[in-house]
């Protein structure tokens, strides 16, 4: 939902430091792998109940993330990065909430599972149209006077970050942010499913 004001106001500096990193030869991909490494250390971390520790690795992944794609649009993006770049942010995503189903397996693991449960549900039905999107050169979903672009929804990327830094904050408060956002995502599913059945039938 967030996604379109955080790309345009952060678009400006992200592009000034990939052209420092560009110069110094640091390649877009080997930005993509290190940046999911360092998210992925935020499991065993969570399951030692180190939640600031997750938390900084969650923002360090992320900036990397958006790093990633600045430096791929200076060097000349390929799909190598775009699949690694998708891919990589899904087991993320997964693992983060994973880690807090290791933390307190008798408290969380029930919410954790329904949250991974509805990533299924956002994950597939953008990825789905998006290969129909491309075949058919669909950029946005047009009914009258409002836009809805494909690939929007109330659960994207920026708020399932703020998910994330919420759960690391508030990790007592977990089951009940889970439940809310789960609830986020199927939302964002039933509408995706049918802006694609308007579209696509």
């Amino acid at each position: 939902m967030f996604d379109t004001f955080f790309i345009k106001n952060l678009k400006r500096p992200l592009h000034s430091s990939a052209l420092v990193i560009d110069k110094c030869g640091v390649k877009a991909n080997w930005i993509t792998v290190l940046g999911f490494v360092v998210g992925m250390m935020a499991v065993p971390a969570l399951y030692f109940e180190q939640t600031g520790l997750a938390l900084l690795l969650i923002i360090m992944n992320r900036l990397m993330d958006g790093l990633d794609g600045a430096v791929a649009r200076v060097q000349g993006p390929t799909d190598l990065g775009g699949y690694l770049d998708i891919t990589l942010d899904f087991i993320f995503y997964s693992a983060i909430v994973f880690g807090f189903a290791l933390m307190n397996p008798l408290e969380n693991a029930l919410a954790a599972s329904f949250v991974i449960f509805s990533f299924m549900g956002t994950g597939s039905s953008f990825l789905a149209f998006a290969i129909m999107a491309e075949k058919r050169s669909i950029e946005r979903l047009d009914y009258g006077r409002k836009s809805l672009y494909f690939l929007g929804g109330l659960a994207e990327g920026s708020e399932t970050i703020a998910f994330l830094v919420l759960i690391c904050m508030l990790p007592e408060y977990f089951v009940w942010l889970a439940y809310g956002f789960g609830a986020i995502c199927w939302v964002t599913t039933a509408t995706r499913i049918y802006a694609g059945y308007r579209t696509l039938r």
